[in-house]
């Protein structure tokens, strides 16, 4: 189990940084390939609009709940006991496909500009269901600041099942990727569940996962859907087996169920917005998250989010931050007062909707925050734009013609950093891909 204190070794990361120049040569010639010439011009968003007032601010508040400690106690009894990451990482029984090995389908949903330094595409028993989609993704740079969780390197990368009966749709899992070896990626799969009935069972988390981030030894989620818009919060130091193959999902006859998984994730938290829903017409006033992305430049630590705002809706986005409590007691938490409410610390407005993928970053712990800000390639499909955007105003990189945009993956993929390595890892289609921050930055002018 993984200390929770913040170690602070510095590893660059040299064997995966050595990988890079390689790999991108071959991931330029494919992104050449890739159409840069379709979609349409996105009109530039301008600056970002600070939001200061209490009353703005005060319209993002949560409202924290905890799953009592006796239900998480009383599963784990009957379950068994829990197990970590380096145990789930251990049964490992798929393997991610490097570049090379990906079709031209599939490699098609990169970056034109800037172009990945390294891809994967997922094993092919999971490209076979298209009902199943991944859509976040985050690290164990998220995880600590030097990169590694206990001895291993980790990517988590959350999936939503959109179609199929209706007791598998909504479903939503969580791959556990062995990063150690950058040209050979191992994962398996756990369950997103909630406990139910005081922890005597658990039920599905039925809800799409948009966003995800992994701070110290929580793992925090973005649902919308049935779940309604919330951010759930799994302990992963309590991963939980479950010894029945089949369909169903929680307490079955001789045992427990996990719709054919080995390893089932019970939230331990979630956090829902304190001013009430988000409806369509409470979202714009409402803290309803999609995006999410860890910021390590602030002090403390904060958890980035972007508003669930459609490319087709004239209204603007909101993006915001809380910060992440000091508390040991309270590890991988948002800071709360004593009545379990949360509080951003600062929120904007862009003119850029659509947004899946939302990342804030200094440059140095003076400057102003860089956001970056990934635009959904809309109905159609094709390619989406990165915006990085500021107080000053807004960049994207041009591929194509003069003034097109459209130059990022298809934008329907969180955007998470690496800190450890300067990586940014995004989703696009079905491919998992990194490229070094600087790359981006580079690609911005």
């Amino acid at each position: 189990m993984k200390h929770r204190g913040r170690h602070r070794r510095r590893r660059r990361g040299r064997a995966l940084r050595a990988v890079l120049s390689a790999t991108a040569l071959a991931l330029t010639a494919a992104a050449t390939m890739i159409s840069a010439s379709q979609a349409t011009v996105v009109d530039d968003p301008g600056a970002l609009k600070p939001l200061a007032s209490s009353a703005e601010l005060g319209r993002l508040r949560l409202t924290e709940q905890r799953v009592p400690e006796r239900s998480l106690d009383r599963l784990a009894a009957a379950m068994g006991r829990p197990v970590g990451v380096g145990a789930v990482l251990a049964d490992a029984d798929r393997t991610l496909r490097g570049a090379a090995d990906c079709t031209p389908a599939e490699k098609k949903a990169l970056p034109v500009e800037p172009v990945a330094a390294r891809a994967y595409c997922w094993d092919r028993a999971d490209t076979v269901a298209s009902a199943w989609r991944p859509a976040s993704v985050t690290t164990s740079g998220d995880a600590d600041d030097d990169g590694r969780w206990g001895a291993h390197r980790v990517i988590l990368s959350g999936w939503t099942h959109h179609g199929g009966s209706a007791a598998e749709r909504g479903l939503a899992r969580v791959a556990f990727v062995d990063a150690d070896d950058p040209d050979r990626l191992t994962y398996t799969w756990a369950l997103l569940v909630v406990p139910v009935d005081d922890g005597r069972d658990y039920r599905g988390l039925v809800s799409r996962v948009t966003g995800m981030v992994w701070y110290q030894d929580k793992l925090l989620v973005t649902t919308s859907g049935s779940e309604r818009e919330a951010l759930y919060v799994y302990d992963l130091n309590r991963v939980q087996r479950a010894n029945v193959t089949g369909d169903a999902v929680g307490r079955v006859p001789g045992g427990w169920s996990a719709h054919g998984y080995r390893w089932v994730l019970p939230a331990v938290a979630s956090y829902r917005p304190a001013g009430g829903g988000c409806d369509r017409a409470a979202r714009s006033a409402a803290a309803c998250p999609r995006g999410l992305s860890l910021d390590r430049t602030t002090a403390p630590d904060s958890l980035v989010a972007s508003a669930a705002t459609p490319a087709h809706d004239g209204r603007h986005t909101r993006l915001w931050r809380y910060s992440f409590s000091a508390d040991p007691a309270r590890s991988g938490l948002l800071a709360a007062d004593a009545g379990g409410t949360v509080t951003a610390d600062e929120a904007y407005d862009t003119k850029v909707r659509g947004i899946r993928g939302v990342l804030s970053h200094r440059a140095t712990p003076s400057a102003r925050p860089d956001w970056y800000l990934g635009r959904s390639a809309g109905e159609h499909g094709g390619h989406g734009t990165l915006w990085r955007q500021d107080t000053h105003g807004a960049k994207a990189a041009e591929c194509g013609s003069k003034g097109r945009h459209d130059c990022w993956g298809d934008g329907g993929g969180s955007l998470s950093y690496w800190q450890e390595t300067g990586e940014v890892w995004s989703l696009s289609g079905r491919m998992l891909f990194a490229l070094p921050l600087s790359s981006i930055q580079r690609s911005l002018g």
